[in-house]
């Protein structure tokens, strides 16, 4: 299983937390045998949650400059037509997908093109499902550029327990299709704005995998 680079620090904590933790209870209670196997069956399950969560398989992007690949792991949630008021500032359609926190986190560019708008809000941390939290939570906006000139947004939202989002998109660097521009921590959410008239490709509660899943085909 391969390891993502966010991940190092908090494992070296875990594994740092489970010394201390057994350490402590092998030094007051050395006799108390139930005890020290609680503490191995915490420290294990503990152990492994944590390796899960930052897991970073490895994925095959089929590239193809029509198609909006998904950018996360995870259930669509949202499929609707709104007003995107930061950058596009016109109607479009919005997909959004949940993460729980069993998903892999890694994030995606879901185009080719170049990165044309980069910007971190601090917020809120309601959970990821709330209808504001597009709005309030801490978040990251950005937005790649194609060649044909389309223009598609897309943003990583903080949930009630991602305390941390990680955005490696710079304006004028290039995304390439699958290639990961993030990764968010335990819980979130990510949404895409597409341009209207675009061609949705799933639904509403389907289960998606970042890098892999056609959102949507663009029609230029």
């Amino acid at each position: 299983m391969t390891i993502h680079k966010e991940g190092y620090t908090s494992i070296s904590l875990c594994i740092l937390f489970i010394f201390i933790l057994n350490a402590v209870i092998q030094f007051f209670y050395p006799n108390t045998n139930w005890l020290h196997w609680a503490a191995y069956t915490f420290s294990a399950f503990l152990f492994l949650i944590i390796i899960q969560f930052f897991r970073s398989p490895g994925i095959t992007t089929v590239r193809n400059d029509l198609h909006v690949i998904c950018p996360a792991d995870g259930k669509v949630v949202v499929i609707e037509e709104t007003e995107e008021h930061e950058f596009l500032k016109d109607k479009t359609i919005q997909l959004s997908i949940f993460m729980s926190p069993i998903n892999v986190h890694v994030n995606r560019y879901p185009i080719d093109g170049i990165v044309q708008y980069f910007k971190y809000h601090p917020g809120k941390f309601l959970v990821a499902w709330h209808p504001k939290s597009s709005t309030e939570n801490e978040r990251t906006t950005v937005v790649v550029k194609n060649k044909n000139g389309v223009s598609i947004l897309f943003r990583q939202i903080a949930g009630a327990m991602a305390r941390r989002i990680v955005c490696y998109a710079k304006v004028g660097n290039e995304a390439k299709q699958g290639s990961q521009f993030g990764f968010i921590k335990f819980g979130s959410r990510v949404d895409v704005f597409l341009p209207l008239g675009t061609e949705i490709n799933v639904k509403l509660g389907q289960a998606v995998k970042g890098g892999v899943t056609v959102l949507a085909k663009l029609n230029q």
